[in-house]
């Protein structure tokens, strides 16, 4: 197999694919995919008083987050916007953050002016460890994910392949799109909240204590609707080139909204993330820079 990698974006110098994007989202779809993602950064963070430090500061619940569970969670600012999107795990003794390599310094930087007298400490482990996509069927974060350190994994993928077919970034893509989970930085902008992309009583957990920009995302929830919506466009598929994410969604002459992540998918065509005003008519027949494209609903109008 020879490998095509990603040029630019999060994912630069990650595998893209290795020529038949097709027969590796089988194998993805079947549980029997696997993927190098050791180009995502780990922040580690330790101490006693951990867990509930990041269920204070995060929208997951973490005070009873068990060894080897993994889940996501975002770091909201004050007025609800999303700052950061994360998974994380723990084993018993630290939790693992796995993020995007374009935030890790901010958001170390946050965790560590947050620390006050508690008994935590926070550091970049990227050197150490790295996250594998796992073979099994997907998990409703995207997963199974494997932690692994640097040391053991070239191993691990030996394991792996063994038994699996290692798939690239175009499939996760593919697989992440089509089951609607946003990803940030690409497919939301400096103004969006948890409430406009599908992730409240998962990634936003709707039954903690308060947690900062939690007022904005609970007054939304009871009392109104978000501004604008996540929902996943099905585009014209004669097209050679796709518009790439942030280009504007029109209906008409008026913009709408944005595009976000695009791939192809092995059975749904080109499809895309976006997110378009509430008022927007669902059955409108938008266009991307001259792409013309349908939505399929993933937050309700």
């Amino acid at each position: 197999m020879t490998a095509v990698f990603v040029e630019d974006g999060p994912d630069k110098g990650a595998i893209w694919h290795f020529g038949e994007p097709a027969k590796e989202q089988r194998a993805l779809d079947e549980g029997k995919g696997w993927a190098d993602l050791s180009h995502l950064s780990v922040v580690a963070v330790s101490g006693e008083d951990r867990l509930k430090w990041l269920h204070d500061l995060t929208t997951q619940h973490l005070l009873e987050f068990g060894p080897g569970i993994w889940t996501s969670a975002m770091i909201l600012d004050p007025q609800g916007h999303v700052e950061y999107q994360f998974n994380i795990v723990d084993d018993g003794e630290s939790s693992f953050i796995v993020i995007d390599p374009t935030f890790t310094e901010g958001l170390i930087t946050y965790l560590k002016k947050m620390r006050f007298m508690l008994r935590v400490d926070v550091g970049d482990a990227t050197g150490e460890y790295a996250v594998m996509r796992a073979p099994g069927a997907v998990t409703d974060i995207g997963g199974p994910f494997a932690l692994v350190p640097r040391a053991e994994l070239d191993q691990m993928k030996e394991a792996f392949n063994s038994t699996a077919t290692q798939v690239g970034t175009w499939v996760l893509d593919a697989e992440r799109v089509a089951a609607g989970r946003p990803r940030h930085g690409i497919d939301t902008d400096f103004k969006t909240i948890p409430n406009e992309i599908g992730v409240l009583n998962s990634t936003v957990h709707m039954n903690k204590g308060c947690y900062r920009g939690q007022e904005t995302v609970a007054k939304i929830y009871n009392l109104g609707k978000p501004p604008r919506r996540l929902v996943m466009l099905h585009l014209d598929g004669h097209a050679v080139v796709m518009p790439p994410p942030g280009t504007p969604v029109m209906n008409g002459e008026v913009k709408v909204g944005f595009l976000g992540t695009v791939a192809r998918h092995h059975e749904l065509g080109p499809i895309a993330l976006a997110i378009v005003k509430r008022n927007t008519p669902v059955d409108a027949q938008l266009m991307v820079e001259g792409v013309a494209a349908s939505q399929e609903i993933i937050v309700q109008a």
